[in-house]
């Protein structure tokens, strides 16, 4: 078999598999599109709650953070009767707040880190556009604090998409290393 017969089996072959690929994980390659765009543009497009400010004295004239987040918690369970199952708290010392978000929720409670006033309450919906963007999304509604979905999810899109690299490669080279043998006097 001459060397342009074996390339272009190789690139038939490269084909069916760049077909194959692209059909299966074309959705998911969608979905990573496009949520990468909206977290891109989060603060531009207001998926992330503006950042409320107060007086941005002494941070040693703060409340404690322990009772910030009772007030959060408290605020939350009772005000809103969502759960106060806390994931994380964010000092913004310069901005003289915190923000409290939530575990099971895509809530986030700012709270003046002086007074302990609730400033805002406000969906975190840049969380859930991330959740999806790495499919944890599947653990969070499974309730899980396992990232099995999240590991699988991304290694098999991301090998999926080297996979379409390669192949898409060999599509691209291959006619022109045809093309150049065709037009090689033979020996």
């Amino acid at each position: 078999m001459n060397n342009i017969s074996k390339t272009a089996r190789n690139t038939r072959i490269y084909r069916r598999i760049h077909k194959v690929i692209s059909i299966t994980f074309v959705v998911f390659l969608l979905i990573i599109g496009v949520t990468a765009i909206l977290l891109a543009w989060k603060k531009e497009m207001k998926l992330i709650p503006k950042t409320q400010s107060t007086k941005v004295d002494n941070p040693g004239d703060w409340i404690r953070l322990e009772q910030m987040i009772v007030i959060g918690q408290t605020f939350m369970r009772d005000s809103i009767g969502k759960s106060d199952l806390i994931d994380r708290v964010d000092v913004r010392p310069d901005k003289g707040i915190a923000k409290i978000v939530f575990k099971k929720h895509f809530t986030e409670i700012q709270i003046d880190g002086f007074s302990g006033e609730v400033l805002s309450i406000k969906q975190r919906n840049s969380d859930l556009v991330e959740k999806i963007h790495d499919g944890s999304i599947l653990d969070f509604l499974m309730e899980t604090d396992s990232e099995s979905s999240k590991i699988i999810y991304s290694t098999l899109t991301s090998l999926g998409l080297i996979f379409l690299c390669i192949t898409g490669f060999y599509l691209w080279y291959n006619p022109r290393k045809m093309k150049r043998l065709k037009k090689k006097p033979e020996m």
